[in-house]
């Protein structure tokens, strides 16, 4: 038997990508996963919902 060099689960998420995401309303900064556009977001600081549209990709930072 071998030690996982990994978490369990983590071939489910390796290949995720990390965006951020200004809030329209104050300008707060919000990660958020790809595995996440088909949910609802709202801002963390002011309770905005964030419109996917205004977001970025962070290539290499994750």
């Amino acid at each position: 038997m071998s030690t996982p060099q990994h978490c369990p689960g983590f071939e489910n998420f390796k290949n995720l990508k990390s965006f951020t995401c200004k809030c329209p309303a104050c300008d707060a900064s919000k990660e958020i996963f790809s595995d996440e556009f088909d949910k609802p977001h709202k801002c963390d600081k002011c309770g905005a919902e964030i419109d996917f549209t205004t977001c970025t990709y962070d290539a290499g930072t994750k």
